[in-house]
């Protein structure tokens, strides 16, 4: 651990309980950015918490809930940055919930969609800690549904594959597995490895024209759609400037999604009135 984490922890674990311990922790899905895609308990046991310690991918206005009182803890993870360690983190939440404090561990997305909500639950167990899940909105829902992209569609996508970008099979099984029948791939964390993922999703056979949609900052004021295809998908990655997470969506659900935004950008009033003309003369009596 780096010297400030060791002073960090010294200073949490020397605190004095300010009640009884009650030895549980909420390990808390933040959702993908929007504060009102939060579930109820989540907010409210952010509300009411005593201290957080939080992701990277939290948002200041769902940090914002918290009370002025509450100490907060970044432990963000961040691709190419110094971060925090995974031991750091579990002692910190040890630390946290011995002091018998209502502690919140704050993740991005969904605790255990790539988030290690499980690790750290099986480490405060292993050292007589209970806690709990609150499911967040992971990535591939919340941006997959800003986008308008279904990740299934009925004739089109009967299943999806949510896929880590970082660290996965390279194989040929591997990459054919994922190309099973009408399924959508979602990739995670995976702006980086676009080439990679391209090449290995056109060796196991798929078409170069398969559509590929990267959403950047999903779900988030600043969201930015970019579309592709496999064979341009590692030039479109590179150009990608937008700082924040980028999500890739790659199948024929891609195409439903872009037909949808393209309709939806045509809707006008004067259509509207039609449809309701239309619907008039469906209800009149033959």
């Amino acid at each position: 651990m780096k010297t400030a984490e060791i002073l960090e922890l010294t200073n949490v674990l020397k605190a004095e309980p300010r009640q009884k311990p009650a030895y549980k922790l909420a390990i808390v899905g933040a959702g993908c950015g929007d504060i009102e895609l939060l579930t109820l308990k989540a907010a409210r046991l952010i509300s009411s918490a005593e201290v957080i310690v939080y992701d990277a991918l939290v948002s200041d206005d769902i940090l914002s809930l918290a009370p002025k009182t509450c100490e907060l803890y970044f432990v963000g993870k961040r691709c190419g940055l110094p971060s925090s360690t995974q031991d750091y983190i579990n002692e910190l939440l040890l630390g946290c919930a011995v002091r018998g404090l209502n502690a919140v561990r704050l993740k991005g997305g969904d605790p255990n969609v790539f988030g290690r909500g499980c690790e750290e639950a099986l480490f405060l167990a292993r050292n007589g800690i209970a806690s709990e899940f609150i499911p967040g909105v992971t990535a591939a829902l919340g941006c997959a549904a800003s986008a308008g992209i279904p990740l299934t569609h009925r004739g089109v996508a009967r299943s999806v594959t949510l896929v880590t970008g970082t660290v996965f099979d390279t194989s040929a099984l591997g990459w054919q597995s994922l190309l099973s029948a009408q399924t959508s791939l979602v990739f995670y964390m995976g702006k980086e490895q676009a080439a990679n993922i391209a090449h290995g999703l056109l060796d196991a056979g798929a078409n170069v024209q398969l559509p590929v949609a990267f959403v950047s900052n999903g779900a988030r004021a600043k969201q930015v759609i970019t579309y592709a295809n496999l064979g341009n998908m590692a030039e479109t990655a590179r150009k990608i400037e937008v700082a924040g997470p980028t999500l890739i969506i790659v199948g024929e659900v891609v195409s439903v999604g872009k037909e949808l935004s393209g309709l939806m950008d045509s809707i006008s009033n004067t259509r509207a009135e039609a449809a309701l003309e239309r619907l008039a003369e469906v209800g009149k009596p033959v």
